[in-house]
């Protein structure tokens, strides 16, 4: 028993502090982000309907390109943590410049593919003429800040792995600063301007003119690069990053450093869009059930992705943390490192569950007044209960194992638990039930399903560390 206490106090202790104090900065930045897209559907809804349905089907579409980028982009995390744990600051220079390119090449291909593949999307899915017109035109503007924002996530990624997690935070927070007057200015135009600050402005000010969507793909542009040029600037600038010399000559593209990267990044960047197209195409077979269910959905999803935030902000800084003791080739520790971080995911999911029963109804009526929508919710809330454990179990699992750069097997089990046991068992329980068990259970079979499909996820994963930490 003294020497479990005294290795809480000498290892398990310090390692929750370290991880703890990386993670709430990329907390912070993730949620700096989130409201990027809140403020976007806020500021386009009060401009008219039109551009409001543009955001969001445009959205829909670029949105699992960047979280696609950013996945493969985060396969620099471990590769610099491992480095700086082994003391090779001197290789970490061309890794970095190696996920450059490949952010590079990514941004450029995402940019064509918005600017040529859009239309012929909202043509198989129906979308209205006007709201197409729209989305398109809010994507061609979004478009030009695709490979601004792969270069700042391939620099955050290399910040992170430095053990450096605040930069994204407070660049983050720029990045939102710049988008909020942009939107408005952009959207509303002139008369936006003289509504909020007078007639007093200068004429060629109020006419400026109001481009709704397309002005909101104008701000949401101007910001991914105001946060790629700050977070080039800041690790140009920053002490942290001295003994790397960055931006003291340019590495040129190399198959082998290409090829880690791709390694690592792509099954990661798999892996996230997996997850992402879980949620849409749930979302889509939802849309049949009605109104009220797509509302309670919608609530309960919404809730519960603001309170994750945090076991997958745990989870990136778990990745650092694991990548680094390996780097010092210290396996012993590492293998305490990474299970230490899973426990300390648990107790935030006990935290977060705690915290939904409490607050639901409250918050729940913040969203809608509507009585039939709030008692579904509440319903589907109280299965994002046991949501929560099955989540941060899996997505911190995930993450030590990234520390490690198992990250093939990550995005295997993630395909197999969320698309075959959370989506065909979810829908299979919606629209049949159990057989002659149970009626359809609707709404929640689908939770019901992702709650399975989390926990097979979580199962897996725990295997495969228990495995790979005893390997090593």
């Amino acid at each position: 028993m003294g020497g479990f206490a005294k290795q809480i106090k000498t290892t398990y202790w310090p390692e929750t502090r370290m991880l703890v104090a990386l993670a709430l900065p990329i907390c912070g930045a993730q949620l700096a982000q989130a409201g990027m897209s809140v403020v976007d559907v806020m500021m386009t809804g009060r401009h008219n309907a039109t551009s409001l349905a543009a955001v969001s089907v445009g959205s829909s579409l670029w949105m699992p390109l960047m979280l696609f980028m950013t996945g493969t982009l985060m396969g620099l995390t471990p590769i610099v943590a491992h480095l700086l744990g082994g003391q090779r600051n001197e290789d970490i220079r061309p890794a970095v410049h190696q996920a450059l390119w490949v952010a590079l090449a990514l941004g450029i291909v995402a940019a064509l593919l918005l600017w040529l593949a859009v239309m012929p999307i909202f043509e198989r899915m129906s979308v209205p003429t006007a709201v197409a017109r729209e989305s398109a035109a809010y994507l061609s503007a979004v478009a030009f800040g695709m490979p601004g924002i792969a270069l700042f996530q391939a620099l955050r990624a290399f910040s992170d792995g430095m053990n450096h997690t605040r930069p994204a935070l407070w660049i983050s927070l720029i990045g939102l600063s710049v988008n909020i007057p942009s939107n408005y200015v952009l959207i509303y135009g002139g008369d936006g301007l003289v509504n909020l600050l007078g007639d007093w402005l200068p004429t060629t000010i109020q006419q400026l003119p109001a481009l709704g969507a397309f002005g909101c793909g104008i701000a949401t542009a101007l910001s991914m690069w105001t946060m790629a040029f700050a977070m080039v600037y800041y690790t140009r600038r920053g002490r942290t990053y001295r003994s790397v010399s960055l931006w003291q000559r340019l590495t040129p593209p190399s198959l082998t450093g290409i090829r880690e990267l791709v390694v690592v990044g792509v099954p990661i960047g798999v892996a996230i869009f997996v997850e992402v197209t879980l949620f849409t195409l749930i979302a889509l077979f939802i849309a049949s059930f009605g109104e009220v269910t797509v509302g309670a959905h919608q609530i309960a999803l919404s809730y519960t992705t603001i309170l994750f935030m945090l076991p997958m902000s745990l989870s990136m800084a778990l990745t650092v943390r694991v990548g680094n003791t390996l780097g010092q080739r210290r396996l012993a520790l590492a293998r305490k490192v990474a299970w230490n971080g899973i426990a300390i995911s648990v107790m935030v999911a006990i935290i977060n569950s705690s915290l939904i029963w409490m607050t639901a109804p409250t918050v729940i009526a913040l969203y809608t007044s509507n009585p039939d929508v709030q008692a579904l919710a509440l319903t589907i809330i109280s299965l994002a209960v046991i949501f929560q454990l099955s989540d941060s179990l899996q997505v911190n699992l995930a993450g030590a194992l990234r520390g490690y750069k198992d990250t093939r097997i990550v995005m295997i089990i993630t395909v197999l638990s969320y698309w075959i046991v959370g989506l065909g068992g979810g829908h299979w329980l919606g629209t049949h039930g159990l057989g002659n068990m149970s009626e359809p259970m609707g709404v929640h079979g689908y939770w019901i399903g992702l709650i399975a499909g989390l926990s097979t996820a979580a199962l897996l994963l725990g295997w495969r560390l228990k495995w790979i930490s005893q390997k090593e």
